[in-house]
Formats: C-alpha cells, sequence, structure tokens
C-alpha cells in the first residue's frame, strides 16, 4: 500500500471528507464532528496539518492536526487514521512528518485510551502531570 504525507492548510480541506476519516479512526466518538462550524474552525486554526493520501485514488486515508509554535513545542492535538488503513504504518508515518516539520520541537500530545500502549512503543514518554480544564 501507498500513501503520500504533505503539509496542507487546514481551511483548504474538504470538510466531508475530513469528517469521515475522524468516524472511520474512532477518534469521532471524542470530537465535535457533529458541530461542523466547530470542526471547521479547528481546521482552520491549526497551525500545521499534515495529511496522508492514498497514491492510487488520492482519498484522504490520515491527519495530524497540531498547534506549534516551532520553537518549543508542538501539540498534537489530533492524529487519525481511516480505520480500513491501520495498523499499515500511517499513523508513525504522521507523527514522523510531524517531528520533520518541526525539527527539535518536543511533542505533547494526548492520547485517546484505545491508544495509550502505542505511544510509549514508537518512543514517547508518559507525563504524569497534565491538566485538562472543559468548558
Amino acid at each position: 500500500m501507498n500513501w503520500k504525507i504533505e503539509r496542507v492548510e487546514g481551511a483548504g480541506l474538504d470538510l466531508d471528507e475530513v469528517l469521515e476519516v475522524y468516524r472511520t479512526s474512532g477518534l469521532g466518538e471524542r470530537r465535535p464532528i457533529e458541530d461542523t462550524d466547530r470542526f471547521r474552525e479547528m481546521l482552520r486554526n491549526a497551525n500545521l496539518v499534515l495529511v496522508a493520501r492514498d497514491s492510487a485514488t488520492g482519498k484522504l486515508i490520515g491527519i495530524a492536526r497540531s498547534i506549534s509554535d516551532f520553537s518549543y513545542v508542538t501539540y498534537l492535538s489530533d492524529i487519525a487514521v481511516d480505520g480500513t488503513y491501520q495498523r499499515s504504518g500511517i499513523g508513525r508515518a504522521l507523527i514522523d512528518a510531524t517531528q520533520k516539520e518541526t525539527p527539535g520541537v518536543k511533542i505533547v500530545l494526548l492520547s485517546a485510551p484505545a491508544a495509550a500502549d502505542y505511544y510509549p512503543h514508537i518512543g514517547f514518554t508518559r507525563h504524569g502531570s497534565a491538566w485538562v480544564l472543559n468548558p
């Protein structure tokens, strides 16, 4: 299976195509995918968006959405891979591409419960003092 990863402007993405990736990845259960205005703003305001597309079809199959200062820290707020393409290295490739776009910068993410055991496997370290203040 071949795919291509590229950096894009989030505002330029087809919202329906992105929402389909979130739905099939399972991440849609924890993101406001039914609030399309909010989701559109989430894409527009992220300053580092990387996508993976199937090289043969051009289909969107993965996305990494981040907020970064490009100096100290990048918050990798979403990483989603279409369910039919999971376990093929796309998620790892999106993380690697995020690192290449932000060399020498710390990457921070909050893991989905089902993925908590995956991130240590690829070099992430658990951080015990993260806090969330919900609106």
